[in-house]
């Protein structure tokens, strides 16, 4: 349930379409479907905006299959974040009309484009190719919630010229999400690059000293760019949910 389709429902009862018996019925779901693993949240877009994702990392396909059900049955789409192959496989055995994104590791059932809520572009940058996991699952992401979404990818610190090339792609965008892994830099050069806000995501990108993302992620708290705020590493997903409600406003 969320605000549009609430107001549908009211407008239904006030014009006699739909019963107040039928509605009460609808609005019974809210706030959440009681499951034998979980309560899912169906009240959230009405509160928040942006529907319940489901984050799949240490569920069994079992309880994913369940929760992607139960959201069904409320009649919201399906987002499933962090799902294996292996785990995918089993899922869609049993929901078909699912879509399994495996380098974002993401799993999709709705609309193949949905509509567009969003204001302007949200520019997803990569540092390298080893960063395009979580970068993939912000554009993937991005893209389920409403946005028109870029990818700008092997554009790191250590090669400048790559990311000065795309300076127009850089400045048209309304939100950025930068990913970078190693020592975190690029965030702070991209936010000196521009007047929009930039969201910072650390990866677990580099070798022995960057900790599994820890340097990227003090570097990028530290950062000398006043427009920059970070997530936490590996967090494509939850940069992708804040830039959409900026680019919302």
């Amino acid at each position: 349930m969320d605000s549009d389709r609430l107001r549908e429902l009211l407008e239904a009862v006030r014009s006699g379409e739909t019963d107040i018996e039928r509605a009460t019925d609808q609005l019974a779901a809210l706030p959440f479907i009681e499951t034998a693993n979980s309560r899912i949240d169906t009240h959230r877009a009405l509160r928040q905006g942006i529907p319940e994702v489901i984050y799949g990392g240490e569920k069994s396909a079992e309880q994913i299959i369940e929760a992607a059900r139960a959201l069904q049955q409320a009649g919201q789409d399906v987002l499933v974040t962090r799902v294996e192959d292996e785990k995918a496989a089993r899922i869609l055995g049993q929901l078909p009309e699912a879509e399994y994104d495996a380098l974002a590791r993401l799993i999709w059932i709705g609309p193949r484009e949905p509509a567009i809520q969003g204001k302007g572009t949200i520019l997803v940058i990569s540092a390298g190719s080893a960063d395009l996991p979580v970068a993939t699952e912000a554009v993937q992401v991005a893209r389920r919630f409403g946005n028109k979404v870029e990818l700008l990818q092997d554009v790191g610190v250590a090669g400048l010229h790559r990311l000065l090339a795309s300076l127009p792609l850089i400045r048209d965008a309304r939100v950025l999400i930068v990913v970078a892994g190693m020592e975190g830099a690029l965030p702070s050069v991209v936010g000196g690059l521009v007047d929009k806000p930039v969201i910072a995501v650390p990866t677990s990108v580099g070798y022995g000293a960057s900790l599994g993302g820890i340097a990227a992620l003090l570097g990028m708290l530290t950062s000398c760019a006043s427009n920059v705020t970070t997530v936490n590493i590996d967090n494509g997903f939850g940069a992708a949910h804040f830039a959409t409600l900026i680019n919302r406003l």
